[in-house]
């Protein structure tokens, strides 16, 4: 007998879902499709707990949704055992999302945790804010964010309306631990939730407010109430939650000219145009893109699933519609308002920019030039919405934008997750300020590049799927964490940080320091002339992360420059799995 078949006919003769059971059976004998389903419990990693749907312990599925929730609910009772406790749950447009949200909310209220629910889709921003408006417990949302159609995922949210870090997404998985049978988990029949107040639906009052403190992010108020329809904008939700809450934010503020894409601006889960809805792909985007050319449009905004990532497309000096990245968009938001906010004499002299250390140093050059700092965090948005949460706190730094590398981007802390719709907002804006000025986005993020050096960027997602990838993720870790390839020593390398060993190891001196972070598997390369590099394996994905950066002059050197430190490090890796 296969190690894993007694797990697997555990869930075959407990589980009383017919599609789980007929899952089950179509895998009997097929001892590497049980493997992957059952060799692993799925765990917290950078945002949330994320899988495909289907049945076994290593995929999102009604049991695996209610040990996770009875795990956070015993974590809520054990640290508030005297309060009344209430848990906000959000769910976006993939399928079964709302399934699992009201399975969340029913193991809730049998542990007598009120539980109050969205009506409708919602996106993740929201849920954030709805946490501390309602003044939460903590928050649920079920998302994948932008993963293919197969997957879904659980995010939970602590009662400062961002993520759950480390600590306690620690704390929650032992207490998922702790509970043996998820099949004796037990729920409460909903109409009994609902009579005893223990189930609440959430109606659009949350929207409302939301909608009123993000349109305060104006900067430029008279500008926008004078000249905004005269930005010719269209708009993707790529099938997710954004439709309602971007054109309100935009129509509502005076951006009439919007044209929304009709193919994908009702919810789906299937998004049949897409393979991700993914606005980082340029494909997620090509509908948009030929509406945008056929109607003459400045700029083309996209959000993802749950509407917390923005992608944008501007027109170049030749007219043509390029992407920006997010480290491009980032370094713009920064440059923007600071430049509004010294002009209007706002700027706090303690004021702080906060980005993950896998984004490009662009956006701190650029808030340097306006003497304000930078705070680096790990990957994932959850460490940002730390560190303001930790500002409100210490008041040592006043918070004036957060954003990383995938198109995550928080400018009003109202919320404390990256979001999409308060971006697009403000993308808006920034475009029809440059456009009364007779210039594109793109043409003052040439003007940035001229003044501070040019900075250029890649990302290489290698993926590694089910048992056999991880071994070979953690080969190539285990081998870059035994020393640097030779051939990356003599690109300059200067130093490297390994965020799992809490150490920085200088190759210019020999010595080791201590590096004062949170431990994650991240090993952090720093290069002469500004240039680096990241790798790391995905918490959402089974992908090693290959991250590459460089500074020079010249955008053609910059490039070439970007082209050697990518191919050294991807024929290591190479030599290292083939």
């Amino acid at each position: 007998m296969h190690e894993f078949e007694p797990v697997y006919q555990k869930w075959l003769e407990r589980s009383t879902s017919r599609e789980i059971n007929d899952e089950l059976s179509t895998i009997a004998g097929n001892i590497p499709e049980i493997q992957d389903r059952f060799y692993r419990n799925l765990e917290f990693g950078t945002g949330g707990i994320r899988g495909l749907i289907g049945a076994g312990p290593n995929r999102i599925n009604t049991y695996t949704i209610r040990k996770t929730t009875l795990g956070l609910a015993q974590l809520i009772l054990k640290l508030y055992p005297r309060q009344e406790n209430k848990v906000i749950i959000a769910y976006d447009s993939r399928h079964k999302s709302r399934e699992f949200a009201l399975e969340t909310a029913l193991v809730l209220a049998k542990n007598k945790i009120q539980a109050l629910v969205f009506q409708e889709i919602a996106p993740t921003p929201l849920l954030s804010f709805g946490v501390r408006e309602l003044q939460a417990t903590a928050g649920v949302v079920i998302t994948a964010s932008h993963n293919p159609k197969e997957y879904n995922g659980y995010k939970v949210y602590a009662g400062h309306g961002g993520q759950i870090t480390d600590n306690l997404a620690q704390a929650v998985t032992q207490e998922i631990y702790r509970i043996a049978d998820e099949f004796a988990i037990e729920t409460m029949e909903q109409k009994e939730a609902e009579a005893q107040g223990l189930l609440i639906w959430l109606q659009d009052e949350i929207l409302e407010k939301y909608l009123t403190l993000t349109e305060n992010l104006l900067l430029n108020k008279r500008l926008v109430q004078e000249c905004a329809s005269e930005l010719n904008i269209v708009y993707t939700p790529l099938y997710g939650t954004g439709l309602k809450p971007v054109r309100r934010i935009l129509q509502d503020t005076g951006f009439t000219n919007l044209h929304i894409v009709k193919e994908q601006a009702e919810a789906d889960p299937d998004f049949p145009s897409l393979v991700c809805p993914n606005p980082e792909d340029p494909a997620a985007c090509s509908l948009a893109l030929r509406e945008g050319i056929l109607l003459g449009a400045d700029l083309i905004l996209a959000t993802d699933l749950d509407a917390d990532r923005v992608g944008i497309l501007v027109r170049n000096q030749q007219g043509h519609f390029v992407s920006l990245s997010g480290n491009q968009t980032g370094a713009l938001l920064i440059d923007y308002i600071l430049h509004m906010r010294k002009q209007q004499g706002t700027l706090p002299p303690n004021g702080v920019i906060v980005k993950t250390i896998v984004t490009s140093g662009l956006g701190a050059a650029v808030a340097q030039k306006s003497g304000i700092g930078c705070v680096d965090v790990l990957t994932g948005f959850k460490y940002i919405g730390e560190k303001i949460s930790e500002f409100d706190q210490n008041k040592l730094h006043t918070f004036l934008f957060g954003y990383e590398e995938s198109f995550g981007y928080l400018i009003g802390e109202h919320v404390r997750d990256k979001d999409g719709i308060q971006t697009c907002l403000c993308i808006a804006e920034m475009a029809l300020y440059y456009k009364k000025r007779g210039i594109t986005l793109y043409e003052r993020l040439n003007q940035i590049y001229n003044e501070i050096g040019h900075y250029a960027e890649d990302l290489v997602n290698l993926e590694f799927s089910g048992l056999k990838g991880q071994l070979q993720i953690k080969r190539i870790t285990d081998s870059f964490r035994a020393g640097p390839p030779e051939k990356l020593k003599n690109l300059g390398l200067i130093s490297c940080k390994d965020y799992l060993e809490s150490a920085v190891y200088d190759y210019r001196t020999g010595q080791t320091s201590r590096l004062d972070f949170p431990r994650a598997n991240i090993l952090y390369y720093s290069l002469a002339k500004g240039a680096w590099s990241c790798i790391r394996p995905s918490g959402t994905e089974p992908k090693l992360k290959v991250y590459v950066g460089a500074v020079e002059k010249t955008r053609e050197e910059a490039l070439r420059s970007l082209s050697i430190l990518k191919q050294t490090l991807l024929g290591f890796i190479h030599t290292l799995v083939s």
